[in-house]
């Protein structure tokens, strides 16, 4: 059976560096940072003491107030961007078969808010069971599908994959798989995150994957630099509507892209640290390209998963090396979490719409925060350091790789018509 064509026709965004896929395409080539120091909680006993937050957002200028307290944020963040990209599809819910409509997010962690405010509160109490009845639903990552098909009637295939940070490329894949398969003419996916809590601070700190530096929060980020010493938290989501090529074009969509194919495989190897030779990352891409049936001269543009930690960032580029060997130097590599920080299960879905953007306007986003090179890293690389550089597109490749050793790859395209 011949594969059903992807495309891409809606997009949503809330991000570090913008609210809507306007500010944020604004923030990635203008080289903008989303860190600085956390306003939501006392950071005075952690070692990090910054992260990149979602600003000047009000729930309640998108939901009624006795709703949003039903839900922990990153529903919440799920929500917001989902109403955009429907909005930005331009689907006609009065005509369309929402049978055929499906909803498959992301998330690698879900309502940790939720989860700390009830077991504090509990632990603070007399210990007599008094939980809020929307503990569980408001905590469970796949609540998010659950929310968006409610308010919009969606009765296809509903979801959430959770693979740590690999989660929201997992649900584009999954929902590129479904489409391809028949088994649904549209999907809402993406993925939303809401980490930045005392809980998900402290709890990297103990790892010590965060960074630490606290005198000059927006230059924490500096994925591929010599002094590079951890990720910064992110938080936000993006939204994404894939559509079945010939459902889009017999109701006239515009069409960003074309979601061309993916790959995922298993480190294998550690349940934080990355394999050292990549080989985990090396087999997702190779599988990306086969399943794209694309050789690796045809890919313009990687958005790296590039977290700013001195292992993960050596390993993906020597599987880079090793796929796309000589093409390598002919590629634009880059990291949009030296500005967006790091959003966990939302990373992928933040990182696929920064490759639909490139696309669109055939312009590589920079890695920011370049001040020394690292010796142990090839100089033939082009990092894209610091500025945004004009590039003709055609192929993007966006990777996100996460603890449990998940590898996740998407290549898109330029529409063909």
């Amino acid at each position: 059976m011949q594969p059903r064509r992807v495309v891409i026709t809606g997009l949503g965004a809330l991000t570090p560096i913008g609210n809507s896929v306007d500010e944020y395409w604004n923030g990635l080539v203008n080289g903008t940072s989303g860190a600085a120091p956390i306003t939501k909680f006392d950071t005075e006993k952690f070692r990090t003491k910054f992260a990149c937050e979602v600003k000047d957002f009000n729930i309640e200028d998108h939901m009624d107030r006795r709703e949003a307290r039903r839900m922990d944020a990153f529903t919440q963040y799920a929500m917001v961007v989902a109403e955009q990209a429907v909005i930005d599809s331009g689907l006609d819910l009065e005509k369309v078969n929402k049978d055929r409509v499906g909803v498959i997010w992301g998330s690698g962690i879900g309502g940790l808010q939720t989860f700390q405010d009830e077991v504090v509160g509990y632990a603070k109490g007399d210990f007599t069971p008094r939980f809020n009845p929307f503990f569980i639903p408001k905590m469970i990552p796949d609540i998010s599908a659950g929310y968006i098909s409610i308010k919009y009637g969606f009765r296809g295939p509903n979801f959430v994959t959770v693979s740590a940070c690999a989660s929201a490329t997992n649900a584009i894949i999954d929902s590129m798989n479904y489409i391809r398969l028949g088994w649904m003419d549209v999907s809402v996916t993406g993925g939303s995150e809401a980490a930045v809590t005392a809980a998900g601070i402290g709890g990297f700190n103990a790892m010590k994957a965060l960074s630490e530096r606290n005198d000059s929060p927006e230059t924490a980020s500096r994925p591929f630099d010599k002094d590079r010493d951890g990720f910064v938290l992110g938080e936000g989501a993006a939204g994404i509507i894939l559509e079945e090529y010939e459902h889009a074009k017999a109701r006239g969509a515009k069409i960003y892209a074309e979601v061309i194919g993916a790959g995922m495989s298993a480190d294998a190897h550690h349940i934080t640290a990355p394999h050292p030779d990549g080989l985990g990352a090396r087999n997702v891409m190779k599988m990306a390209l086969s399943n794209s049936g694309l050789k690796p001269s045809q890919i313009d543009y990687i958005n790296v998963h590039g977290t700013s930690t001195p292992l993960g960032d050596r390993s993906e580029t020597l599987a880079i090396q090793e796929v796309f060997g000589d093409d390598a130097y002919n590629l634009n590599i880059s990291s949009t979490k030296s500005m967006t920080g790091h959003l966990l299960g939302a990373a992928g879905a933040i990182e696929a719409l920064a490759c639909v953007l490139a696309i669109q306007n055939q312009k590589v986003p920079p890695t920011i925060n370049h001040f020394t090179d690292d010796e142990t890293l090839d100089p033939k690389l082009n990092l894209t350091f610091n500025r945004a550089q004009d590039r003709e597109i055609t192929y993007a490749l966006s990777n996100t790789f996460g603890f449990g050793g998940h590898n996740t790859s998407v290549i898109l395209g330029k529409i063909d018509s």
